[in-house]
């Protein structure tokens, strides 16, 4: 949420004024004294690499919709950011993983809905069986030198194909 989003105080309800507090103009309750500090949205997304290929999912909305992509998605409030890339991971491929390690973490927000943070991570393979879901209507390892139209710049940075 950015600030021109937010024009009421979730506390008492006043109607929110802007007013410099550390360092900036922030939405403000005037009744309360509520200041609203807008969070980063966080994504947490898989690199999985087996037999020298890489797991893709095909996008089912937009944006990006019918481009391929990491394995990807947003960490919920409280959630370990490795078991969210382990989670989506398992919504989208229907494969379970573990993280291995930490790959990259990058910033810059792509679209107004994306995340400003993404937290990729290598993972292994420990179970399941590859099939699409969630919000993926596709799922496949592609060779680095044959991979299909990758959306977002996160995946591409990762992949190497900017």
């Amino acid at each position: 949420m950015i600030a021109n989003e937010i024009n009421f105080c979730p506390r008492c309800g006043t109607a929110l004024v802007s007013d410099r507090r550390a360092g900036r103009m922030r939405p403000v309750c005037p009744a309360c004294n509520w200041i609203f500090f807008p969070d980063p949205k966080v994504a947490a997304a898989v690199l999985v690499e087996q037999d020298e290929k890489i797991l893709l999912v095909r996008r089912v909305n937009q944006p990006h919709q019918g481009l391929w992509t990491l394995p990807a998605g947003f960490v919920d409030a409280g959630e370990d950011p490795a078991r969210a890339a382990e989670r989506e991971c398992l919504e989208e491929t229907g494969l379970q993983v573990q993280v291995t390690e930490l790959f990259d973490v990058i910033s810059g927000q792509e679209h107004p809905a994306g995340a400003h943070i993404v937290i990729v991570y290598r993972v292994v393979v420990i179970a399941g069986e590859l099939k699409a879901g969630d919000d993926a209507d596709g799922v496949g390892f592609f060779s680095r030198t044959d991979l299909p139209r990758l959306g977002f710049q996160v995946t591409k940075r990762v992949l190497g194909d900017q």
